[in-house]
C-alpha cells in the first residue's frame, strides 16, 4: 500500500499500538537521544515528541526500529513479502519469448511494473503549502537533534538528499547534514557516493550544485534512500515500486529540482565548487565517533513545508539500533539480486551487530575445489558490497541467521592459516581501524566443509544428530513426559 504522507503513516502506527505520544517538553540536545534509545533497545514502541524543547514542530522517532514496523512502513505483512516479489522479477527472462502468445503473456507483467513506478511531475505539494526564502529561512525552528555528547553540533539524520549530475540524472542519498547556522550545513556525501561524484562533475566546471533536502513523505521514499540501489535505477522508481503507486514530485522554488510533493519538510539550496569545512564529530552506526574532517557547505536558499509539519528523526550508534531494520529490509530485499550475479548463494546474513558491512555470513551449495573463495571475490566485486570487512562462507545446512551455530560451525572447521584469505581494497570511509582512510585489507574466511582438491587428506567427521525415527518416537511421548 501507499501512505498519503508521513503522517498517515504515523497514524497507522497509532492504531496499531506501535506509537506513543509524548507530550512532557523534551530537549533535543541529548535527551532525546537517550529516551530512544532506551525505548528501542527494549522493544518498544516509535515516538511522538508533540512539544520538543524550542521548537513548535513535533519529532518522531523510532519509526522503523522492530520488523513489523518496517514492514508496515513498506506497506507490507513482513518484508519477505516484497523479497519474493523481487525474486518472481529476477525470473523473468532476459529475452523476450518465441510466440505471440508467450509475448502477450509478458505484456500485463512488464506494463504493470511501468505504470506503478516512474514517478510524476505535479504543479501542487502539500509540502509547500509554506514558504519561506531569505531572512525567512531559520533552521533553529526545527528540533533538529544533537544526538551525542561529543557531536559537532546539531545533525540531520533521516534526510532524503537530492542531486543532478550534470546531464541530469538524478540521485537519492541519505548523507547527514551538520547544522552550522541559521542558513549552512555540512554535507557528508563520501567520496564513494552518488552524491559526491555529482557534486565533483559540477565542481569541475566551476559551479553551485543545486541540492534538495526533504524529509518525511511516504516512509517508502526514505527507505528507497537508504538502498544500495545500481546507478542506472532512480530511487524515487524503487520507491514507486515499493508502494505500487508512482512518486509525486512538485519542483523546488529556488532550485531546479524535484522533490517529494508528501514530504514534510523540503530544504532547498546549493553546494557551491571548492568550499569545504570542519564537519563532525558524529556518533555515527559503527558505535564510534566519526572524527573531524572536511566536508562541503550547504548553503539553503529556502525551506518548504507543510502547515503543522511533523519532523522525521532517527538516531545511530552503539548496535543494535533503530537502523538494525533499516538495513535487515536491505539484507532480504537484494538477496534476489544478489543471486542474480552469484547464484550459487543460498542465504546470507549481515549482522547488525558488525554494522552489516563489517561481515557478511553466506551459505552455499559447494560444487567444487575453491569455491567458497570464488563467493567471496564474487561478493566484493558487487556495488557496494564492495566495503564488506569480512565474509564467513559456510555449507547449506548452517542456519546463517543464527549466530551461534555459525560460530560453532566456522571455529570448528576452520585451519586458519588455510582457510583465511586476505585482499585489499576500497574500505567504507566510517572504518576507523583501516591503513587509510577509504582504503584497507579484507578478509575472508572459508568455513564449509574441505575436500581433497583442498588439501584436506584426513576423514571429515559427521555433525553430531539424533536418528530421525528416534526424535518421532519422542515426539509421541512428549506430551506423556510432563517436560
Amino acid at each position: 500500500m501507499a501512505y498519503a504522507g508521513f503522517r498517515e503513516f504515523l497514524e497507522k502506527l497509532e492504531k496499531e499500538g506501535e506509537l506513543k505520544r509524548i507530550k512532557t517538553p523534551v530537549d533535543p540536545v541529548l535527551e532525546i537521544t537517550e529516551i530512544a534509545d532506551r525505548v528501542v533497545r527494549s522493544g518498544g514502541p516509535a515516538l511522538l515528541f508533540e512539544n520538543p524543547k524550542g521548537s513548535s514542530v513535533p519529532l518522531a522517532i523510532g519509526v522503523f526500529a522492530t520488523r513489523k514496523r518496517m514492514s508496515m512502513a513498506l506497506g507490507v505483512g513482513d518484508i519477505e513479502e516484497i523479497a519474493k516479489e523481487i525474486e518472481d522479477w529476477t525470473k523473468l527472462p532476459t529475452t523476450m519469448p518465441n510466440g505471440l502468445l508467450a509475448k502477450a503473456a509478458l505484456l500485463p507483467q512488464i506494463g504493470e511494473l511501468a505504470k506503478n513506478t516512474a514517478p510524476r511531475i505535479v504543479s501542487h505539494g502539500q509540502c509547500q503549502e509554506v514558504v519561506k526564502t531569505g531572512e525567512q529561512v531559520k533552521l533553529s525552528e526545527l528540533p533538529i537533534l544533537k544526538c551525542w555528547p561529543l557531536d559537532g553540533g546539531r545533525f540531520i539524520t533521516l534526510p532524503l538528499v537530492f542531486t543532478k549530475s550534470v546531464d541530469g540524472k538524478r540521485n537519492v542519498g541519505m548523507y547527514r547534514v551538520q547544522v552550522y547556522d541559521e542558513t549552512t550545513c555540512g554535507m557528508h556525501w563520501q567520496r564513494h557516493k552518488v552524491g559526491n561524484r555529482h557534486h565533483g562533475e559540477y565542481e569541475a566546471q566551476g559551479r553551485n550544485i543545486p541540492v534538495a533536502v526533504a524529509l518525511g513523505g511516504d516512509p517508502a521514499l526514505t527507505y528507497a534512500a537508504t538502498a544500495p540501489l545500481p546507478d542506472m535505477i532512480d530511487e524515487m522508481v524503487f520507491a514507486g515500486f515499493l508502494r505500487k503507486k508512482p512518486v509525486d514530485l512538485v519542483r523546488c522554488k529556488t532550485q531546479d529540482l524535484e522533490v517529494p510533493a508528501d514530504a514534510e519538510i523540503v530544504l532547498e539550496g546549493y553546494v557551491p565548487a571548492n568550499e569545504r569545512r570542519t564537519e563532525g564529530p558524529f556518533g555515527d552506526h559503527t558505535g564510534f565517533y566519526t572524527l573531524e574532517d572536511e566536508y562541503p557547505v550547504f548553503h539553503v536558499t529556502a525551506i518548504t513545508h507543510r502547515k503543522n509539519p511533523v519532523y522525521p528523526a532517527t538516531i545511530v550508534g552503539r548496535p543494535p539500533i533503530e537502523d538494525e531494520w533499516l538495513g535487515k529490509a536491505t539484507e532480504r530485499l537484494f538477496l534476489p539480486l544478489v543471486r542474480l550475479f552469484v547464484p550459487e548463494i543460498i542465504d546470507y546474513n549481515l549482522p547488525p551487530e558488525a554494522c552489516f558491512h563489517n561481515l557478511c555470513i553466506v551459505k552455499i551449495k559447494k560444487r567444487y575445489p575453491g569455491h567458497a573463495q570464488k563467493v567471496m571475490n564474487a561478493i566484493w566485486g558487487l556495488g557496494q558490497m564492495m566495503f564488506t570487512k569480512v565474509i564467513i562462507v559456510v555449507d547449506e545446512w548452517v542456519d546463517v541467521q543464527n549466530l551461534k551455530e555459525v560460530l560453532w560451525v566456522t571455529t570448528n572447521n576452520i585451519d586458519p592459516e588455510r582457510d583465511t584469505l586476505f585482499t585489499r581494497g576500497p574500505i567504507d570511509v566510517l572504518d576507523h581501524a583501516s591503513r587509510a582512510m577509504g582504503f584497507g585489507s579484507k578478509m575472508g574466511i572459508d568455513a564449509t566443509q574441505k575436500w581433497p582438491e583442498e588439501g584436506f587428506t584426513r576423514p571429515w567427521p559427521p555433525v553430531i544428530e539424533m536418528d530421525e525415527a528416534v526424535k518421532k518416537r519422542v515426539d509421541q511421548l512428549w506430551g506423556q513426559l510432563g517436560l
